[in-house]
């Protein structure tokens, strides 16, 4: 299941609660100094392979990338709720606008160099729909794909919903 992001404003947001130190993959980049921001699970292996990449691949120098768990990310984003950042990216653009899930990685791929040499396939019809399901499969299933412990833990103590809608564990 993808957690609907809200915006709404929060006073008094706790900063860096049980957050880790963790660098942004674009270290030296000040927050908010590129339009786009790509949070994503820092403890997970494949996630971070996956940053890493796309860091390689930001040619245009678009897009801030930051561990869900650095300091700082859930007061500077307070509209997503803690729990979203465990279960899908999420793309913040100019003006707070939020992507999540498969509809974040369609928006990068369209950013990057020569990507709409590629999400021209999201005009299809089905394919977002199709895209957002193996998004689900993938995100309940990293932990086979190479992510390790932490994300199998994840699997067993948290709840995702089934394409059908039926709560399931990892």
């Amino acid at each position: 299941m993808t957690v609907p992001v809200v915006r709404f404003t929060v006073r008094g947001v706790e900063v860096g609660a049980g957050a880790s130190a963790m660098a942004p993959v674009t270290e030296g980049v000040a927050p908010g100094e590129r339009p786009y921001t790509v949070v994503f699970d820092g403890h997970c292996k494949v996630c971070g392979r996956l940053a890493r990449t796309l860091a390689r691949w930001d040619r245009r120098r678009c897009f801030e990338i930051v561990p869900s768990q650095a300091p700082g990310v859930r007061a500077r984003f307070p509209w997503i709720p803690a729990r979203a950042y465990a279960e899908s990216l999420q793309l913040v653009g100019p003006g707070g606008r939020t992507w999540q899930g498969a509809a974040a990685i369609e928006r990068i791929i369209d950013l990057l160099p020569r990507g709409r040499l590629v999400s021209w396939v999201f005009d299809i019809p089905f394919v977002r729909r199709i895209a957002d399901r193996f998004y689900r499969w993938f995100a309940r299933n990293r932990f086979r794909l190479g992510c390790g412990e932490h994300c199998q833990l994840r699997a067993e103590h948290l709840d995702f919903a089934d394409d059908d809608g039926a709560p399931s564990t990892g």
